[in-house]
């Protein structure tokens, strides 16, 4: 794993803390989770539920990213850290408008 790797793995567990902590934040100020699947795992575990989810969905990309070849192995990080950080914008955003 190359240093630019490394930094997005990185950068996807800042994500994964900032999406679990902006959606719990959230919640406790009455703002409702729009994932059907993240709603289904807090409603039904809270935050246990959601660092399940989080762990399987890393789970997945590390066991597939031997699968890439080299050149695209990158893909598996971005795509965890991207949508996550998107995930925490809109969650800032939201907390913003409820304060």
């Amino acid at each position: 794993m190359g240093d630019l790797e490394w930094t997005l793995w990185i950068v996807v567990a800042v994500a994964l803390v900032g999406d679990v902590v902006t959606t719990f934040v959230g919640l406790h100020l009455g703002l409702a989770e729009s994932n059907p699947i993240a709603r289904a795992a807090i409603n039904g575990w809270g935050l246990v539920g959601m660092l399940v989810l989080k762990a399987f969905a890393v789970g997945v990309a590390l066991c597939c990213r031997p699968l890439l070849p080299r050149e695209f192995q990158l893909v598996v990080p971005a795509g965890l850290a991207v949508p996550w950080l998107v995930a925490v914008v809109i969650n800032l955003v939201m907390i913003s408008t409820a304060l």
